[in-house]
């Protein structure tokens, strides 16, 4: 045969394996040439986490560097960021499940099933049941050590699930760091619970690291320009129909965090609603007041949310988009974090010490929660994950949220401008390097007292119903609230948009509860779409009556 013949075949077949090659070999040869990864090391720490690169970098390099002092080891700390707390929670469920499978089917010889898979992990599994014994006194492990950063709520599903544990073997776990530091984790140094809010598990499966609290981050040159002369100061300043299309929010589906700051808000209006009632004669019983007052805040918050979702521009898959925005003037205002709206705020500071951008706690309108951290179960190497619980909750660690860059036992190169949880921590002696020293938080937590008593059951129904009825519906929703907005708010439709009868308190705890409690996909699918299509057409009519002027 002619080898002409078949060259131009050869040739093609030769750019292909090349074009291969190259994608194959490209993320390689890319590869910056610095990386956090030592070129080797003696030992190994796998942490998941939603902290942010720059708290990952900064602690990483800390307590590398403290382990090697203290040891002559070189650490590697090997950061696993799938996304915000609601991905972690279904990466954790995903891989314990394939590993408790594993240890039921092979080590324990027995048969799986769905209603295997369904109990083994859950706190409501009946008592004496086999699958869910074997699983808490089980090794049973996803390869990872630590679960750090997220939410208290987070973490107490996962430590009611089984996946937390508060030590895996003799000295380790949060159970040896209180053995060895007992005053840490009491009321002078890290409370239990503060204002309602928990900061540490009694049973020690997961402990606070830093404080945070959601506020108001905001651009006067934007709120100026729209007419807005003063300056946000309580949640409701959100639902300004002036501004329309320059809020900017996070997606409560994709962070607890966020789903927390609305049930703040909502709170508020249950104590307003607590507090008027009380104050009026003839109200009742104190028991019954509060249970008309629970009921009535929870209406007027979700409302109060509409209006501020009608102003939204998105619903942003991740939350340090809204400080950017607002600093760039694309939003007015935003819902968000306060390291972020702080950090925001000291970027754009001029030399007079005034900024364009501000950021506000609501007063009476957000608690102080925490940030936890936590050994998982089947730790692959628990000694080294108690280390750095241990450093993460001790001085050195607990700077590195709070002091300036290049001060004392301050970190390298980033200010992460978080507030440490320890409250020994915020005397003069550290208050004069920290960044924040004016925001003395344990003193702010006295303003908002935390009931979870009204809302705590209600938390995945209410981040729920938040998809449902703004981020499912948001086009819809905005349309009506510019209808409103342009006929003066008439009050058949101001009524249409608000209707909430399919989301009252008592819907929320019965029937939504219950659905979300199966965790039977298709039927919480089947709920979303008929709940949606409710408040879609809520918004539909009530644009309608809008333009009619009723």
């Amino acid at each position: 045969m002619d080898p002409s013949a078949t060259s131009p075949a050869w040739r093609k077949e030769t750019v292909v394996f090349a074009a291969m090659l190259i994608t194959l070999l490209g993320p390689f040869l890319l590869k910056p040439r610095e990386s956090t990864a030592p070129s080797r090391h003696d030992r190994r720490l796998v942490v998941v986490t939603p902290h942010h690169e720059q708290i990952r970098e900064e602690f990483g390099r800390a307590f590398a560097r403290d382990w090697k002092a203290r040891t002559g080891q070189t650490v590697f700390i090997d950061w696993r960021v799938p996304g915000g707390t609601s991905e972690i929670a279904v990466m954790i469920k995903s891989e314990y499940t394939a590993a408790f499978q594993r240890h039921w089917t092979h080590d324990l010889k027995r048969p799986w099933s769905a209603e295997t898979a369904q109990s083994f992990m859950s706190a409501r599994a009946p008592a004496g049941d086999a699958a869910r014994a074997a699983f808490l006194s089980s090794d049973a492990g996803i390869g990872v050590d630590l679960f750090f950063g997220g939410g208290a709520f987070d973490f107490q599903l996962q430590a009611d699930a089984g996946t937390l544990v508060s030590s895996q073997g003799p000295g380790t776990g949060l159970e040896e760091v209180r053995r060895k530091h007992p005053d840490w984790f009491t009321e002078a140094v890290i409370p239990e619970v503060l204002g309602g809010e928990p900061f540490r598990d009694a049973k020690e499966r997961w402990c606070g690291t830093c404080l945070s609290s959601f506020g108001i981050v905001f651009n006067r040159d934007v709120l100026r320009r729209l007419g807005i002369a003063r300056d946000p100061e309580h949640w409701d300043d959100l639902a300004d129909p002036r501004l329309q299309g320059m809020v900017a929010l996070a997606d409560p589906g994709r962070s607890s965090s966020v789903t927390k700051a609305f049930e703040m808000l909502i709170q508020q209006q249950m104590q307003a609603e607590l507090a008027r009632l009380s104050a009026a004669p003839d109200g009742g019983s104190a028991e019954q007041i509060e249970k008309t007052a629970v009921a009535r805040g929870w209406e007027k918050g979700l409302a109060l949310i509409q209006r501020i979702s009608a102003n939204a521009r998105y619903f942003s898959d991740t939350s340090t988009k809204i400080p950017l925005d607002v600093l760039r003037g694309d939003a007015a205002a935003g819902m968000c974090i306060d390291f972020y709206g702080r950090a925001a705020e000291e970027s754009v500071r001029r030399s007079d010490g005034s900024s364009r951008v501000g950021f506000v706690m609501p007063v009476g309108g957000t608690s102080i929660s925490v940030d936890p951290i936590a050994l998982m179960r089947g730790s692959p190497d628990p000694e080294l994950a108690t280390a750095f619980i241990e450093f993460v909750l001790g001085e050195n660690g607990q700077k590195l949220w709070t002091y300036r860059p290049g001060s004392p036992g301050g970190p390298d190169r980033h200010a992460l401008r978080r507030l440490p949880v320890r409250r020994d921590l915020y005397t003069p002696g550290h208050l004069r390097f920290m960044n924040d020293a004016g925001e003395m938080p344990y003193e702010k937590a006295g303003a908002f007292v935390y009931h979870p008593s009204w809302t705590a059951a209600a938390f995945s129904p209410l981040r729920f119903l938040l998809r449902v009825l703004c981020v499912d519906a948001h086009a819809e929703q905005k349309q009506a609230w510019h209808e409103l907005a342009s006929h003066d708010f008439p009050a058949a439709a101001l009524e249409a948009f608000h209707d909430l009868d399919e989301a009252s308190y008592d819907e929320a705890l019965g029937g939504i509860a219950s659905t979300l409690r199966t965790r039977d996909k298709i039927a919480e699918t089947r709920l979303s779409r008929r709940l949606g299509g409710v408040f879609r057409n809520n918004y539909s009519t009530a644009a309608k009556l809008a333009r009619q002027g009723r």
